[in-house]
């Protein structure tokens, strides 16, 4: 039998089901945080604005409560060798099946050259000793390393640890209103729990295509960093579907992933700098225009029609906090006016101090 073939707003429109942008969800932040295999975290307060845009009355308190209290985390070298906000279970029980991944990406980086000659795993042994002796900034912990081995750059010693050893930045960073230095410590220790030793690479991936699918092997490798993904998914082939795309590729998913008509309505969504959304896919063409793919990166965007059609920043100056959007082509009347009033609530909530708060739109 012919696989069904699935074209890119067919795709779009599972994506945003399946990543809770066709309706704001009821569900804590932290059930969505899990479904969501982990947020994108480089910029502390992105998650937060992730989880506003799909949780219904998501309050930033909530999100500083979990890290607060140790039930999530802010965890480096994770997913693309990125810092990601998880459940404390899911940091412990991902991280084990990500370690090839961060490892060859070490391999490659000027720091492993640096080192050339030198031990890594060694290097990393005494570093994460070091962290858990008393948590440190990744600068003390090579400044401290490199007491040890002298002709050595610090840097290189100290990202050795930041990539190899599994670990959290610790509050205030990434504390809603606070923020502060990043300091780290080993995921386990911070946790007071080992990392998994049965995590399932089959259920991870099972776990993106829930959340991400339909999605070919290259699309699984491009958010994962992990090798032999087509392989993962020949074994998984009995207990997934199938699709094509429009180019022919084969497409995987899960059973009971949904699949929402093409033409359900899309609101107006403010997605975070580095949202997984955007980043999850080898073809990014479900979620925008592949003409403007180099304009996305660095910026917040903005879904429309649920297609990335601009951009976001805001502009703080003295008393006053302006939303400036940055439309790729003219919007509709009615699409401005959308823009506007969901530019609006997000200025209520990403700016709630600001004595004076306006929107700026231009095509």
């Amino acid at each position: 039998m012919t696989a069904p073939i699935l074209n890119a707003r067919a795709l779009n429109r599972a994506l945003l089901e399946r990543q809770l942008l066709l309706r704001r969800a009821k569900m804590t932040a932290a059930q969505a945080i899990e479904r969501l295999v982990g947020m994108q975290s480089q910029v502390p307060t992105d998650p937060y604005i992730g989880l506003w845009s799909r949780l219904e009355g998501f309050e930033a308190g909530e999100l500083a409560r979990l890290l607060e209290m140790r039930h999530a985390v802010r965890a480096t070298a994770m997913l693309r060798t990125t810092i990601h906000l998880l459940t404390a279970r899911d940091s412990l029980r991902i991280r084990p099946l990500l370690q090839p991944a961060v490892e060859r990406a070490f391999r490659h980086s000027p720091f492993s050259k640096a080192l050339d000659g030198l031990d890594a795993r060694e290097v990393a042994a005494a570093g994460r000793a070091l962290l858990v002796e008393r948590p440190r900034t990744i600068g003390e912990v090579g400044r401290e390393l490199q007491v040890r081995w002298p002709d050595r750059d610090a840097d290189a010693l100290a990202y050795a640890v930041r990539y190899l050893v599994p670990l959290v930045q610790l509050p205030p960073r990434g504390i809603w209103g606070r923020g502060g230095r990043p300091i780290l410590a080993p995921a386990e220790t911070w946790l007071d729990a080992p990392l998994a030793a049965d995590s399932s690479l089959d259920d991870l991936v099972l776990r993106y295509l829930a959340v991400f699918g339909p999605a070919t092997a290259s699309d699984v490798q491009t958010w994962s960093w992990l090798t032999g993904m087509r392989e993962v998914l020949e074994r998984l082939r009995p207990r997934l579907r199938t699709f094509r795309d429009e180019r022919g590729r084969e497409l995987f998913d899960v059973e009971d992933g949904p699949l929402p008509d093409p033409d359900t309505p899309a609101p107006v969504r403010f997605l975070p700098v580095f949202d997984n959304t955007f980043l999850s896919h080898d073809d990014r063409s479900r979620i925008v225009d592949r003409n403007w793919l180099d304009q996305v990166l660095m910026h917040g965007f903005i879904l429309v029609d649920g297609f990335i059609r601009g951009v976001w920043k805001l502009d703080r100056k003295h008393e006053r906090t302006t939303l400036v959007v940055a439309a790729w082509g003219a919007f509709s009347p009615e699409e401005r006016v959308e823009v506007e009033a969901e530019g609006a609530l997000l200025l209520d909530f990403i700016a709630a101090d600001a004595e004076a708060r306006d929107i700026r739109v231009t095509d």
